[in-house]
């Protein structure tokens, strides 16, 4: 645990090598999800579980995922990191969008797996799905490319993993329902991003549309898109293996941080 800011961060760290900072999305981390062991392999993987999600606290001044992301660049000072190479998935893209625009320099290159955080299409429609009016099943279909496979039978869960699924959930609700899904004032300060950026998105994912994701990737001045088979909106838990090769070969290409 580390205390930052009055907030006591649980942070996952693995690995030696070129840092990357891994920001989990609205599930939240676990050290047994299948992408840890690889990202870790030859690099320091260093992943925080945000505020308000698994065992980390939640102070009343945080409320938005802007307060977030300073925290995390208060993590990365007090690990002494000047420089990182960042992966962000869902909600942890929109963190690592906005910590990149606040401390441009911090960032070296960055991947941002489905994320979500700014406003594309017309202000009278929703750019994503109200995941909170939603049923399960409808839900599951929205995020995986295979639901049957991927579905999590609560039965198998135990009482603290139990409680820390509905926090996380009620964590959510509060830093995204409004302005649902994006912080307006992002995307105006995304051209302040220096770092090299890769867009990835499952190609069933139906939270993060392809024309969204291309429309976010317009905003920053040095962005690539790409798309992971047969994966939806968590790429990471559905098909670890892509996600990896794609994210190291992007990260590894630049010189170490």
């Amino acid at each position: 645990m580390h205390k930052l800011a009055g907030v006591e961060l649980d942070v996952f760290e693995a690995g030696q090598g070129p840092p990357i900072l891994f920001l989990h999305g609205a599930n939240g981390f676990a050290p047994g999800h299948p992408y840890v062991a690889p990202l870790s392999a030859q690099h320091r993987l260093i992943a925080p579980s945000h505020p308000g999600f698994g065992r980390s606290s939640l102070p009343d001044w945080i409320d938005a995922v802007d307060d977030i992301a300073y925290v995390h660049l208060e993590l990365l000072d007090r690990l002494g990191l000047a420089r990182v190479d960042v992966i962000g998935c869902s909600l942890g893209g929109w963190i690592a969008a906005e910590l990149a625009t606040k401390s441009p320099g911090s960032v070296r290159r960055m991947v941002l797996v489905g994320p979500v955080g700014v406003k594309t299409g017309p202000v009278d429609r929703l750019d994503v799905p109200d995941i909170f009016a939603r049923p399960q099943s409808e839900l599951e279909r929205l995020l995986f490319h295979d639901p049957e496979r991927m579905r999590t039978d609560p039965a198998t869960l135990t009482d603290e993993q139990l409680a820390i699924m509905v926090r996380n959930r009620e964590t959510l609700a509060l830093l995204t329902w409004e302005p649902y899904m994006h912080n307006p004032k992002l995307r105006h300060r995304l051209h302040r991003v220096t770092a090299p950026t890769l867009f990835l998105r499952g190609e069933s994912d139906g939270l993060v549309s392809a024309d969204y994701l291309a429309a976010y990737a317009r905003l920053l001045p040095d962005a690539h898109t790409g798309t992971i088979a047969q994966a939806g909106h968590a790429p990471h838990v559905e098909q670890p293996d892509a996600l990896v090769r794609l994210a190291l070969a992007f990260l590894d290409a630049g010189d170490a941080p």
